[in-house]
């Protein structure tokens, strides 16, 4: 067990001694970052994770309009997401609604009340950091950005679409999407009716914005879930024999869709010309993956060959691994390369997914939740996009068998150079002996520490108070939300309250904080675009090479922050960095400040 890496802080709004001063500047260029780092101060004890939301203004609440006629959709949100969307260098928050379904329903048959402060529309929460934690605030700003963000909500993705610097909204329903276009003044417009995006009920779930022709604009993935709609509902047993929600093999799964960016703000439906199925002769189309249904999303490099590759997590059918080649298209290696079905060679009920390098060897691996009694899948890639599965040996998969997991990362919550992994868990089958419980689906979130040598420890139980509530968990979104050198995790509850768990031990140890950007026009102020997909590679003497994504997808129906934390441990050694831009170009910088944030623009770095 690694030590160092406690702090007392806020639980619930019961406030305890804890003062961690922030870096003097949000985002510096790299030849701003010269300078002596700031000063942390912390307790010794303390929990590692607190929720914030309610005493900082993230007074939400999720209603998923639930009457007792188990709607399908009614299980699967909310989605999170964490984006700058003012360009004021902190993490703002949004958050999908819900609300009633049915002909004919009304509040007054939901099974629980919803509070009349807390609209049915998805709500944007400005961040108003000032100097320093201790003024972490939000602001509900949904009414003044003009958002209207009112369908049945299932997901968040977030990209800047047309390059103007301003980060958009994609919002995923049940029933039309949205896309809301950020008009660079505090406001939204909602342009999904003429980008070209596909406008029937494809039943959404995640996406992806991914550069997959590398031409310099965010093309976007979006995994489909069921063929589902209202009138086709069906009654389901559970185990017990009572009615529960169906299984989405009962409604069959929905192809995926990808569209390619013109550039001009539209998008062409490229999915049938793009996404080929004929990788391994004798797989039929029904047989390879091609349908659904999909749950999560992440675009990486998984082969090495500097394109971006796309993975999706199938619920109850085969995961697909999309292999980019380099002309437009795909094909499906998930069967080839082992990543498509569990190691018994059986599909499992894949959740959410997140792709990460966990072991330090500069590949990406791939880590999945699951269904309960099956296990959370972690797979080790070769790098050449070949995996092993690794569930066992790590010790994650035997953890996770009494959970169903859904939002997650692999991210390092406390700084000392090793991908830990969080699981955000919620049941799909109502708990037994529950009297009361009008919504009986809820499990304790888990955090597992990366012990370095291949295993990770169940460490939830240290962890915080906040791990031992039980709620519905979804979605979950990563992102520095107070600026302090750590990652914070937004957590989505189905039929429960938002959480805001705010890292209390990371900045014990060094950190590297990087924002990865493009310059868009000559206009000044300067806009930059986050440059999604490109790599950075940290390098120091006599220590292991940290390779790290620019990246807003994974984890399930969520997004999160495009800035890229590297944990130093002890090692005050301001270390050499290497970009792999999306373009395949490499640039390096030297000498940068540690803990502290900076700013690496594209070409303005030294070539290689």
């Amino acid at each position: 067990m690694r030590t160092g890496i406690f702090c007392a802080t806020v639980y619930l709004g019961v406030s305890v001694a804890c003062t961690v001063a922030p870096p003097s500047e949000v985002e510096q260029d790299a030849a701003e970052s010269e300078g002596a780092p700031p000063t942390v101060s912390v307790n010794d004890e303390g929990d590692w994770f607190v929720d914030r939301a309610a005493d900082i203004g993230l007074r939400f609440v999720h209603f998923n309009g639930a009457s007792g006629d188990f709607l399908y959709p009614e299980i699967l949100p909310p989605g999170v997401g964490l984006f700058d969307y003012d360009n004021d260098g902190d993490l703002d928050a949004f958050i999908v609604q819900g609300h009633m379904l049915g002909d004919g329903r009304t509040g007054a048959d939901a099974l629980m009340e919803r509070s009349a402060e807390n609209p049915v529309t998805g709500r944007l929460y400005r961040n108003d950091l000032k100097e320093n934690a201790a003024s972490l605030r939000f602001v509900d700003v949904t009414e003044s950005s003009k958002l209207v963000a009112d369908g049945y909500g299932l997901g968040v993705a977030t990209g800047d679409i047309d390059n103007d610097g301003w980060v958009d909204l994609f919002v995923m329903n049940f029933g039309p999407d949205q896309l809301f276009h950020n008009n660079g003044d505090g406001t939204f417009t909602d342009i999904w009716s003429r980008t070209g995006i596909e406008e029937r009920n494809l039943f959404g779930v995640s996406a992806s914005f991914v550069d997959y022709d590398r031409d310099g604009w965010l093309d976007l993935y979006v995994g489909n879930n069921v063929d589902y709609d209202l009138d086709n509902d069906t009654e389901c047993p559970n185990p017990a024999g009572n009615r529960d929600y169906c299984s989405p093999q009962v409604y069959g799964g929905l192809p995926d869709r990808l569209y390619r960016n013109r550039g001009d703000g539209t998008f062409d439906d490229v999915s049938a010309t793009a996404l080929l199925h004929d990788v391994d002769p004798g797989i039929s189309r029904s047989t390879s993956g091609q349908f659904g249904p999909a749950l999560g999303v992440v675009a990486a490099d998984y082969d090495g060959d500097n394109w971006p590759d796309i993975y999706v997590a199938n619920d109850g059918s085969e995961n697909i691994l999309w292999v980019n080649q380099k002309d437009g298209t795909f094909r499906n290696a998930a069967l080839l390369s082992g990543a498509a079905l569990s190691a018994l060679g059986t599909p499992e009920a894949s959740m959410g997914v997140t792709a990460g390098d966990f072991d330090n060897d500069g590949d990406e691996d791939l880590f999945m939740t699951h269904l309960m009694t099956e296990g959370n899948n972690l797979y080790v890639n070769d790098g050449s996009g070949v995996f092993q599965d690794g569930s066992a040996p790590s010790g994650l998969g035997s953890a996770s068998l009494s959970y169903t997991g859904w939002g997650t990362e692999l991210f390092d919550f406390d700084n000392d150079g090793w991908l830990d992994v969080l699981a955000v868990n919620g049941a799909v089958i109502a708990g037994e002996g529950r009297a009361g419980n009008p919504f009986p689906y809820d499990q304790r979130k888990r955090l597992f520490q990366n012990l370095g040598t291949g295993r990770f420890e169940d460490v939830s139980d240290r962890a915080g108070a906040v791990f031992t509530l039980s709620e519905v968990g979804r979605g979950a979104a990563f992102g520095d939300v107070d600026n302090d050198g750590d990652v914070d995790v937004l957590v989505g509850n189905n039929m429960g309250p938002i959480r805001l768990l705010i890292n209390t031990v990371g900045n014990r140890h060094h950190w590297l904080g990087l924002r990865l950007v493009a310059a868009v026009g000559d206009a000044e102020p300067v806009q930059r675009r986050d440059m999604v997909g490109a790599r950075v590679a940290v390098v120091r003497s006599g220590k292991p090479t940290q390779w790290r994504r620019v990246h807003t997808d994974g984890s399930y129906a969520s997004a999160s922050d495009p800035r890229v934390i590297v944990g130093l441990g002890e090692s005050a050694e301001p270390p050499q960095v290497r970009v792999v831009w999306p373009s395949g170009h490499i640039e390096v910088w030297s000498g940068l400040a540690i803990d502290r944030y900076t700013t690496l623009t594209q070409g303005q770095g030294d070539a290689q």
